[in-house]
């Protein structure tokens, strides 16, 4: 990762995308009551911070802050925003950038020819080098964030295309890695997808009989939230241009790499009831599931699996084996990810605070446990000891996904190899370092197998 990357070699779980959600309407309304349900249905994918722009004949507010979306925005604040035609918002877990208000998107440029907002999931593997040749041309950032250098050369870009769109399309030239992105003008609202496909973009409408509303999202889980009808997930390299109602596309861009969604959008990042590049996250983690039933069998008494994504991927495993399914842990609902633990350091009493195991369902029985990965194993060890000491005589742990031996370099916070377990451990001392009676991964044949054919980014399953 480049040196403004934050990651925390603390953590040992994996951390969520950021979210992207745009409204644009050929008539004003208010539309920051829509932006927020929007946010609020993406929120999975970042917790750190998130932002509203509302766009109002080209007169830009906005509403931004370090927080949750039912802490950053209130009734009040929302009102205050106004009325638009135009909306952009963003929830926000950074792979590069510090956590810092600075920070937080959309990011806002007063250019000389107009106002521009962009917000952006993904990250770019060239962002350092692209800020020492813009800061050597003069530009001062205010943030430490790709997503500045993004809007920074969209705006040095502008001042020689005779259009937005065109500036989109010469950036796209220059920056490298994983972008969807909603750039918002005064005029024109754009979304674009890198020409790998790396992150998920997908527009829907709202319809009504004074006038359409178009959404472009992250998931469908957004539009289904604010009532939008799926049209279309945006086609990697694609350049989505919505202006004066009506919708243009270029495709300059379009196959010109190999397409490579991240397959841990299928495995881990999406919600269960989004449906991404045609294929349902809910299926796709069953579908899982039931392919680690047939790779690693194992004689049990009961399937359980680790809230969230681990539950549909232990269905699955228990509709192939016929071994059956339990609801293993309660959750708690009401931690977020800056939840403090005041007076504790050990892992093992936060692990306990957010799960809890239900004994009823593991006591005295020989339990298959369905997680979605293991970074560090810290916390897989910590989840294993709970079942134990909730009376399971035999705790078999199945992974639904291969085990990760590189770091990702495209916005998942996979650590370098000095933190991942499986770089520097076998199985069977993993599954000793975890406490398991047995381990089993996805193998990288089920992995390509969760998604359609045309291809997964998979690289943080592949030795560098």
């Amino acid at each position: 990762m480049n040196k403004y990357n934050n990651g925390n070699s603390d953590s040992d779980a994996l951390h969520e995308e950021c979210g992207v959600f745009g409204l644009y309407s050929a008539k004003k309304r208010p539309l920051a009551g829509q932006v927020y349900l929007g946010l609020f249905a993406l929120q999975h994918r970042g917790q750190e911070s998130c932002g509203i722009v509302i766009n109002n004949e080209g007169d830009f507010k906005s509403c931004k802050d370090l927080g949750l979306v039912s802490d950053v925005f209130t009734a009040q604040s929302l009102a205050e925003l106004g009325e638009g035609n135009m909306a952009l918002g963003h929830v926000r877990y950074g792979t590069t950038g510090a956590n810092i208000r600075a920070n937080v998107q959309p990011i806002e440029v007063h250019r000389l020819n107009g106002n521009l907002a962009v917000a952006h999931n993904g990250n770019l593997t060239n962002s350092g080098q692209l800020r020492q040749q813009l800061e050597m041309q003069g530009s001062i950032f205010h943030s430490t964030s790709d997503t500045e250098v993004i809007a920074y050369l969209l705006t040095k870009e502008r001042l020689t295309c005779s259009n937005i769109e065109s500036a989109v399309s010469s950036t796209m030239e220059k920056i490298e890695g994983a972008y969807s992105l909603v750039i918002m003008t005064q005029e024109k609202m754009v979304a674009v997808r890198d020409p790998n496909g790396y992150r998920p973009l997908c527009y829907g409408v709202i319809p009504s009989e004074d006038g359409d509303t178009y959404v472009i999202a992250s998931e469908t889980c957004a539009l289904d939230v604010v009532g939008a009808d799926f049209i279309r997930d945006i086609e990697p390299g694609e350049i989505v241009v919505f202006e004066n109602g009506k919708i243009s596309s270029i495709n300059k861009h379009c196959k010109t790499q190999k397409k490579s969604l991240c397959v841990f959008e299928y495995i881990y990042f999406a919600r269960p009831d989004s449906v991404i590049d045609g294929v349902s996250v809910h299926e796709s983690r069953v579908k899982a599931g039931k392919i680690l039933a047939k790779e690693h069998p194992v004689e049990a008494d009961v399937v359980i699996g680790v809230p969230d994504s681990g539950l549909d991927a232990a269905l699955g495993y228990s509709q192939e084996s016929g071994i059956p399914y339990g609801m293993g842990f309660v959750k708690n609902k009401y931690i977020g990810r800056t939840f403090i633990n005041p007076g504790q350091t050990e892992r093992q009493n936060k692990v306990k605070i957010k799960l809890n195991p239900v004994s009823s369902t593991v006591k005295g029985k020989r339990v298959v446990l369905i997680d979605d990965s293991i970074v560090r194993g810290t916390t897989s060890g910590h989840i294993v000891q709970l079942v134990r000491e909730a009376g399971a005589t035999e705790v078999h742990v199945r992974i639904s996904s291969p085990p990760f031996v590189a770091p990702c370099y495209y916005g998942t916070d996979v650590p370098d190899c000095q933190h991942l377990i499986a770089c520097n451990h076998s199985l069977e001392e993993i599954a000793k370092i975890i406490g398991a009676d047995s381990l089993g991964y996805l193998s990288m044949e089920g992995a390509l197998a969760l998604g359609k054919d045309d291809g997964l980014c998979c690289k943080c399953f592949k030795p560098e």
